[in-house]
């Protein structure tokens, strides 16, 4: 007899209560095995030892299972980091406990309850931008299409540097299905780009954007790390702000996106950073310090989209390891922007291909993106990516 057996993920308690359906448990069972049939495995950093050898001991009392350090179990190491393992009712079971502990537990205990319910219920969002409502959610990918109004971009080597050539790329990429236009009047590309002035980038900036927001029935992002061009440009009409340096670059840009209510893309950005440690460690890092900047700033929690910054790290490894461990963003519990399109690293996977023929590569990374978690894809290739992201949406929203 063969039970035709197979390994199942399931992600979520929507799928894990559907899933044990399918078995005919009863109403009952499911609601008693919803959280035993998920698994998370959940790394915590930085943890003082005496508190590791406490957070242990509460895990493996109900059944999960936590590693340390070896020199933190005789307290030889003053601070260990700890990987914890278990369904997600062993974590529900050890969060009350731990918050009646010493040594910074309750605080630990705190951000792991964040985090869980950050992935579990991975954020949907409804702004009002003006007049249009945008919609985040995992059932649709939205696309973002990149207006690069300068000279010098890597990408079109200034192919729309001008009025015309700009209004009808944009007028095209709507028709071919972008839900919000990302207008860029400097160049940001991290190797062999041109810095400008605040004043210079605003006199390129302000006759396309007043052009695109008169001509055009769409929300605009304006990518920009300076305070004065994103007041200038939120003055008159943009909706979102995308800053590269992740609010840390100009002491007024989270003062300025508060001031306005607006959405703000914080990317993680440090250069030539030399990884002492993991790349994602470091990237989760930057990004909630951007965030703790944004909300001393006023602004709301829930206008904060992360982006990981793909092409702005210093090893092609990098950015293929950011790409294959993308959904640990997750944990921030903010939609998830990835701009990947016709980067250095995809060129470089496929033969040193030039900027303009990365078409299948960027596809390839969108499609991946998504699945682990990204909400929104910004692209020079409106068309295809729109319809790689479509048909990717279908097939992981596809139900039972």
């Amino acid at each position: 007899m063969q039970y035709n057996m197979r390994v199942i993920e399931i992600k979520d308690q929507e799928q894990a209560r559907q899933e044990i359906a399918n078995v005919n448990c009863d109403a009952a069972g499911i609601a008693i095995m919803a959280n035993k049939v998920i698994f998370k495995t959940i790394k915590v950093e930085n943890v003082l030892s005496k508190a590791a050898n406490l957070l242990k001991q509460a895990f493996l009392s109900k059944g999960g299972e936590a590693a340390i350090s070896r020199g933190s179990a005789d307290l030889r190491e003053e601070y260990t980091d700890v990987l914890l393992s278990g369904s997600l009712k062993q974590f529900r079971q050890c969060i009350p406990k731990l918050k009646a502990q010493p040594w910074g537990l309750k605080k630990l205990a705190e951000e792991l309850e964040a985090v869980i319910e950050a992935e579990e219920n991975f954020p949907r969002r409804n702004y009002k931008l003006g007049s249009h409502a945008v919609s985040i959610s995992p059932d649709k990918t939205l696309i973002m299409g990149i207006l690069n109004f300068t000279p010098d971009s890597f990408s079109d080597g200034g192919k729309f540097n001008n009025l015309d050539a700009a209004l009808k790329h944009t007028e095209q990429m709507i028709k071919d299905g972008a839900d919000i236009i990302d207008i860029g009047a400097e160049s940001t590309r991290p190797y062999g780009s041109h810095k400008i002035s605040a004043v210079e980038e605003l006199e390129r900036l302000m006759p396309v954007l007043e052009k695109v927001l008169g001509n055009f029935n769409i929300p605009v992002s304006i990518d920009t790390y300076k305070a004065a061009v994103a007041r200038e440009a939120l003055k008159a009409g943009a909706h979102i702000v995308n800053d590269i340096w992740g609010l840390q670059f100009d002491a007024e840009m989270a003062n300025v996106v508060a001031e306005y209510n607006a959405p703000v893309v914080i990317m993680y950005n440090q250069g030539d950073a030399d990884y002492q440690k993991d790349v994602m460690s470091h990237i989760l890092e930057f990004l909630r310090h951007s965030i703790q900047i944004g909300k001393s700033a006023g602004i709301n929690p829930d206008n904060f989209i992360v982006d990981p910054g793909v092409g702005f790290v210093k090893k092609m490894s990098d950015n293929l390891i950011i790409m294959s461990r993308l959904s640990e963003l997750k944990s921030l519990g903010c939609p998830i922007l990835l701009g990947t399109s016709r980067k250095r690293f995809i060129g470089h996977i496929l033969d040193d291909a030039p900027a303009d023929d990365r078409v299948e590569g960027t596809g390839a990374t969108v499609a991946i993106g998504i699945a682990k978690g990204a909400n929104i894809v910004r692209v020079h290739d409106v068309k295809t990516m729109a319809r790689i992201a479509r048909m990717t949406d279908a097939m992981l929203n596809a139900k039972f």
